[in-house]
Order: structure tokens, then sequence, then C-alpha cells
């Protein structure tokens, strides 16, 4: 449209249109309107579901978009909304006039969009009552097609139009649900709520998709423990949700592995650059699908139409949970050794549903389908949805289906920490699983002086630097870059005010600024979005700042060297909370706790594609067949593969046993001797609602013991607890004859968390919030077992007995834990521990207790 804009709007319409085109993001963005100082913008941003618009104000003249959980989630788009601007140097008409252009202008934009929205057919994924089903189809496809024919002519009589598309059949699903999916005009699904055997139905929905030494830090070894007692987790398959697989990696390499195990019914598919052949005895499956990607944008280019990996993700996922030996795997030299899978004897099959173009939660139930009928014994799924109940979940729904055909299911957290209430698959019969960090950083030495002292930091720079001394110069807060530009090739000393951003502000000046090196001294412990920069960039603490700027104050020609592509083990405190970790309470279902483990998620070192860049130097890719990510997506395969292991030794157990084995001898201590630590809490002990039950350990969870035990029953119990109706519960139980007699709140889980948060109660008014648990002996036979309880603010814990002596393996005990504490808590989580331990002092099972004031807002 003509508006006849001076030069100055017509950059600034460019600079908006440059949002809304750029349609794939990641990692942290900001973005600075330099010409047009607005006095409060106020930024939305739609994502991938048009359902909801997230508003936040940001400062003065500059664009902040929230940073995403991790550079391997978001296909997000923006649509960008300034309420206010003046235009400088313009009188107050002139500013009036442009700000009615651009309003018109975005108005025209956001209401094609939603014109588009409301024409355009939507996927569901539809419930169907079987029972329902004719007598004279031949199988539940058939009813579906001929349901399916039938809504265009029903839709079009009550709409009086001839132009309504016929429905489109996506998938029809045999495990995961009773239903299947479809493309459905807003009359078409109307016209299906009325037909015979609808139960209910759910948009299909976009998903986040949230080692050389980590197996050394959680204890597992090839000559005692999990690893040898339970043959290195020989012959489970692990089934990963993910990205696809690139079958070249070492890590798959199946030498000395036995053949391919009986029960395995998968299948490696042809496709785009990948055949059946590339399958061996470690990676025994692969399979793609994108069926409901396509179907929502038929005109869609998939680019790589196969089970190959073209991100990244999935294969550093399934080489973390599986993985076989692969020696002097690094990461240009950082995290030298033999790289392995926490379960090196398991097998692999990957289900690419998470794809470059989008990915969606049709296909995501479509591979987890097909996993139960391939055969898998463990489900990892580092992805998830946010902010939904679990009738309304598609892929609680599913794993509810997997956990019937007793597959442990390993899920990851979320990466939007450190705020509670952000976690997602907060299910309560999968894993849900946090990210901590390791005893192992990566940096660089810096020498000060030819003879001096040397002093080391955080680094990952990856490209070569000169041994060679340079000059080195304090610049202090580093916030001009022309100033920068002046020293030329020499190292240059930032000191980090501390305020919002600054850090990266400097970094930013650094880098433009292109001299030899940056030294960042700074108290941010969050730093390793800047340690994988593409210029060489040392962080260190204060105390070592202080040292590096004293010696430059206190020398006439100060000079240094940098000796990047440092590993230094050993680090303490370890393991710590990752301040990205999501946390608790679940939205889906806040009695029960979750997270419920931490596994390391911090740096990890897995498998990469060969052809995919892992950062830049220079400007030029670099490519590695080795990367290191970050994320709960790196902590969840991490307990998928102990899940493998505990599966091998002890395959008569449930996946409820096996998650009870994880979390009750979990570590809470950290390698200084004190309670692990929280980043995203400056350092404090970390609650439950940010770790679980604590750390993993492997081997203490191989022989738990005692075991909090669950059933699919169980799990009908609690569903029935929630207050959902009748259709709602068989939406996610798929049976039409679900037994509410005994609904409960109060599963039988090795955690409890208790609510105080009754704001109209009356001063000094207390409740009591009772759980009572049942624990099964599959330790000795014979045993005595003596509850302790930590001191809990603002709360009195009771156990009743607090002694249980078990006669036989496998015999069950029960207790009752009581909660005392006022209606209104004063704090906002207060937390402990329950601690049984046996006469001999051989098991002690733990499970964290939390008081919290928290109320889930619905």
């Amino acid at each position: 449209m003509d508006t006849g804009d001076n030069e100055q709007t017509k950059n600034y319409h460019s600079n908006i249109f440059f949002f809304i085109s750029n349609n794939v993001l990641s990692g942290p963005c900001k973005f600075t309107v330099e010409k047009y100082v607005g006095e409060t913008l106020e930024v939305s941003y739609l994502d991938t579901i048009p359902k909801s618009w997230k508003t936040f104000k940001v400062p003065k003249n500059n664009f902040k978009f929230p940073r995403l959980p991790i550079s391997y989630i978001s296909f997000a788009r923006f649509i960008i909304v300034l309420k206010k601007y003046r235009l400088p140097n313009s009188n107050s008409t002139m500013a009036a006039d442009h700000t009615k252009l651009l309003y018109l202008w975005l108005s025209f934009t956001i209401s094609f969009i939603f014109t588009k929205l409301v024409q355009a057919d939507e996927n569901y994924i539809v419930h169907m009552d079987l029972s329902a089903m004719p007598k004279a189809f031949s199988g539940e496809q058939s009813w579906y097609l001929a349901t399916l024919a039938s809504l265009s002519a029903n839709s079009r009589t009550n709409t009086n139009s001839s132009t309504i598309p016929s429905s489109k059949l996506i998938y029809t699903y045999n495990h995961v649900i009773h239903g299947f999916s479809a493309s459905l005009t807003p009359a078409e699904l109307e016209a299906l709520k009325n037909s015979p055997g609808y139960v209910s139905s759910v948009t299909d929905r976009a998903v986040k998709f949230d080692t050389t030494h980590s197996f050394k830090f959680l204890g597992l070894n090839s000559d005692t423990g999990a690893w040898p007692v339970s043959n290195f987790g020989k012959d489970v398959i692990i089934g990963v949700i993910d990205t696809g697989v690139w079958p070249e990696s070492e890590s798959f390499n199946d030498d000395g592995m036995s053949d391919v195990p009986s029960k395995w019914k998968g299948e490696c598919e042809n496709g785009t650059q990948f055949n059946s052949s590339l399958c061996n005895k470690k990676l025994i499956g692969a399979r793609s699908f994108n069926k409901g990607l396509i179907a929502r944008d038929p005109n869609i280019t998939i680019s790589m139409n196969s089970p190959r990996d073209t991100e990244g993700h999935g294969t550093h996922t399934s080489t973390t949970a599986a993985g076989t030996y692969v020696e002097d795997a690094s990461y240009f030299g950082y995290a030298m050794g033999t790289a392995r899978g926490m379960a090196p004897g398991a097998r692999v099959a990957m289900y690419k549903a998470l794809w470059d173009e989008g990915a969606y939660t049709s296909d995501i139930i479509a591979a987890i389908d097909q996993a139960i009928t391939d055969g898998v014994d463990v489900l990892s799924m580092s992805l998830g949805l946010d902010q939904l109940e679990l009738y309304e979940d598609p892929i609680a729904i599913a794993t509810f289906a997997a956990i019937e055909k007793n597959i442990f299911v390993s899920t990851s957290a979320g990466n939007e920490g450190p705020d509670v209430e952000t976690l997602h698959n907060g299910t309560p019969w999968v894993l849900t699983v946090a990210a901590g960090t390791m005893d192992r950083d990566f940096g660089a030495t810096l020498s000060l002086g030819s003879k001096g002292t040397v002093i080391n930091g955080s680094a990952l720079y990856v490209g070569n630097f000169s041994s060679s001394q340079f000059s080195i110069f304090f610049m202090d807060a580093c916030d001009k870059a022309s100033e920068l530009r002046k020293i030329g090739q020499k190292i240059v000393v930032c000191q980090d005010p501390g305020e919002e951003d600054s850090l990266n502000d400097q970094f930013n000046n650094v880098q433009v600024a292109g001299n030899a090196a940056g030294v960042f001294i700074t108290n941010n412990s969050d730093v390793d979005t800047f340690t994988q920069g593409p210029f060489p960039a040392l962080f260190l603490e204060q105390k070592d700042g202080d040292l590096v700027i004293d010696y430059i104050k206190t020398n006439t020609d100060p000079k240094a060297s940098i000796e990047f592509k440092k590993t230094f083990l050993g680090t303490k405190p370890s393991p710590t909370v990752t301040s990205y970790t999501s946390r608790g309470p679940s939205y889906s279902c806040p009695s029960v706790l979750k997270p419920d483990i931490m596994a390391p998620g911090d740096l990890v070192l897995a498998a990469w594609p060969s052809n995919i860049g892992v950062g830049r130097v220079n400007g030029d890719l670099v490519f590695s067949n080795f990367n290191l990510l970050s994320g709960t997506s790196m902590a969840c395969p991490h307990v998928s593969g102990v899940a493998a292991l505990l599966k091998g030794a002890h395959p008569d157990w449930t996946p409820a046993a096996i998650r009870s084995a994880l979390m009750t001898t979990s570590d809470t201590i950290d390698n200084t001797g004190g309670p692990i630590k929280d980043i995203g809490d400056k350092l404090r002990p970390a609650s439950p609602l940010a770790m679980g039950a604590g750390h993993i350990n492997p081997n203490k969870a191989l022989d738990p013991g005692l075991v909090y035990d669950a059933t699919v029953e169980d799990y009908v119990d609690l569903i029935c607890g929630l207050n959902f109706t009748a259709e709602q519960i068989k939406t996610i139980t798929k049976s039409t004859s679900n037994n509410c007699s005994n609904p409960s709140l109060d599963l039988n889980y090795p955690s409890f968390i208790a609510y105080f948060n009754d704001r109209n109660a009356k001063p000094d008014s207390n409740t009591v919030k009772e759980f009572q648990r049942t624990v099964t002996n599959v330790g000795e036979g014979s045993s005595t077992y003596k509850a302790t309880v930590t001191p809990i603010k603002g709360v009195k814990v009771t156990v009743e007995p607090d002694t249980l002596v078990f006669k036989a393996k496998n015999e069950k005990q029960n207790f009752k834990l009581s909660i005392e504490g006022p209606r209104q808590l004063d704090e906002a989580v207060s937390f402990g521990y329950l601690t049984w331990q046996d006469s001999g002092g051989k098991y002690v099972v733990r499970s964290p207790i939390v008081a919290t004031s928290y109320s889930i807002e619905k």
C-alpha cells in the first residue's frame, strides 16, 4: 500500500516485517530499533498453536523475546504489535499519522492470519467408543472411514453450503487411543460430535522438544553394580520419539552384539537418503511419522522424508541412552574419552515424529502407537505439552496405553525454569526428569605474564587460538564498542556490573570490536549460553577476576596468554540443579509431586550428525561427530538408559516399581557433603519441586529394598478422583466400564505433596493431610525398617506405624503419613524427607515431602 512514508518510516516497517516473516527463531533473541525510541513497547507473540497470546512489556527501545528453553525447541512464529511509539524529531501530528498507518498495516496482517485460521481445516484427534461400532463393519478403520464420509453431507446440509471440503483420515490408532486423527472443518467437527460412538476430540497441537563422562559421574563401571548385573542392558529395547537418527555414527556400531531379540516386531523404513540396510543389531528399527504435519499444511515440503536426522537432537538423545563404545570421542578436544550410553548393551528403535518443519501430537502418538506394536520395553521422549488437563493431553493418554503394556516411559520436565509451575509431563504414570550439572567443567587457562599466575575459567571456544602472549587491557564495563575497537588485537578484560543483560551486551560489544579475546568477570552462574560463542572468550568468577585486574593495574606492560580446550573434573559443588530445568507443581495432576528425579543434563557429550554444524568460528560453520548439548532433553535419556538396566536386571518389575527404585535411592547430598543446591535459586538447597526425589544413582537403584508399586487400577482411581466427567475418564482409559467406586488423589507414590493454601482460613486454624502408602519388600526375605522424618518448617509430620516388619520377600506392608499444619502456610515451600532404613543398615529408602501454599490456577 502507498503510505507516502519517509525513509525512516519505511525502515521501521521493514523491521516489523522482518519479525513477522522470520518464523524460525531459537535461543536468546534481542533486537533494537535504533531510530525509533518507544516510550513503552508491548510485544505479543503467537506460538505455533494460535490459541493464547502472551504479552510482556519491555523497556524503552528494545525488543527482547523471552529466552527459548533450548535452541532445539521452538518452531515459533512471531507477530509484533507496537502499542505505542513516537518518531524522533517529528511533530505530534506526523507521529499520530504514522501510528495510524502502522496500526492499519498490522491490523491487516493479523486479521488475515485469523481469517486463514477460521477458513482452514484443523487437525483433530478423535476418541471413539468401540462398543458403539455396528457389527456390519469389518474393523475399526472401515467404521472410521464411513463416519468421516458421512460428515461432509451432514455439514453441507446444516450450513446450506456446497463448498465444505471432504474430511481426510490421517491416522487410525490401535493402542494409544480408540480413535483416529483427521482434518476437519468446524462444521464437520460439529457433525462428528453427533455421530454414534463419538467420545471427545482435541485439536492437534504443536509440541516442544525440549557422553564421555556422565556414566562415570553416575557411578557406572564394568566390574560391579548395574552394568554387569543387567549385562549392560542386553536385549532391552529403548524406543526414542525424536528428530530421527544418523545411523552412520560409530555410537550405533553393533560389533559383538547378539542377534536381534525375537520379540521385536519393528522394522527399518526406506526413505530419502535412508534405507533398511542402515539398521543393524544396535539400531534395530527406524520409522518416521509426518502425516499430521502434512495434513496441517498440504503444500509443505519435507526436506528429509525419512528417519534420517537433519536436526541432531534425536541422534544425541538416543546415543545418550544406549550408544555403544566409541574411543577418543570429544568435542574439539573437550571431554576427551571413550563415549558410551547408559545402557550400551540395549537396542535402539528410532521413531521420527519431530521435524525441521514442525511437530504435532497426531504424529507423536502415532509413533507411540507403533512403538507399542513393535515391542519396545522403554520409551524415551524429550518433548512435551504445557498446561493441559490429562484428558486434553494426547501424550498423557498415549503413555497411559504404554503403561498398560508394561512399558516404562521417561519424559523431560521442560526448560522453562527457574519459575515454579512450569514443567510439562506432570503425568502420574510417567517418570518426569529434571536436569542437573556434572562435576565436569570446560574451560581455558589464563596465564598472567611469562611465569605468573595461572587462572582457570569457563570456556568452550572450538577454534584454534595462538598460545602467544598478548597485551591485556582492563576496560571495565566494556560498554563502548568504539573504544574496544581502538584496543585492536589484544585481550580485553570486562567487569560485569551484574545488571540485566549486561553480560550479553559486553559479549556482543567485544565480538563486534574484533579483539583477540575477551575475559569476562561475572557473578553470573549461568554462562553456558556465551561459552560456545564464535570468538575466543573466557569467563571468570569475581575472586579470580580480581587477581587479573590487580595484575593489569600493577604492571606497566601487562601480558597474558590463553590456552583453550581444557576439561576440568571434580568440580564442586556438584551435582547442582540447572537454572533452566522446569519446576513443579504439576498443572495436570497437582496431587502428585513432580518432577520425579534429576539426571545429568548440562553440557552432555553424545553423537551428532557429521553434516550438521555445531557452531561457528569467525563466521564459518564447524562440524563434529559429537556435540555438547544442555537441557532436560539430555537428562531424560540418561534415565531411559538406566531404566533399561533395571528392566534387564529385574524383568518382572512394573514401570512403577522401576520408578520407585530410581526415586527412593537417589542422592540428595552433593560432593561437598551438603544438600544439593539450585543454581536457579541462588545456590540454596534444592527443593523437590526443582529436582524431584534427588539425583539418580543407578547402582543403588538396582537393589532398593522397598518399592512403592502401582497398578493400572490405581491410576484409574486417581483419574476418578480428579473430578473428571465419565466421558473425560473414558478418553484416557479407553474403557466404557471404569470402576470409580474408590476415587482417590492419594496415589501409592514414592513422594508426598500437601497444599496449605486456604486464603480465607481463620488465624491459628490447622488442618491435617493424610497419605496412605503400601511398600513391597524386594530386598532381603526377613527385615525390619524404621521410619525417620527430617524436621519441616511450619508443619508436623508423623508416620504410623513407624516400624515395618517383613517376614518374606515380596511381602507388602502399609503405613500412614500425616502432615499437620496451618490452613494457610506462611512459607511458599517447606520440604523434608521420610526415610525407611532397615535394621542391618543396608537399605535407605527415602521419599521427599513437600508442604506448599501454592495454588494451581486453572
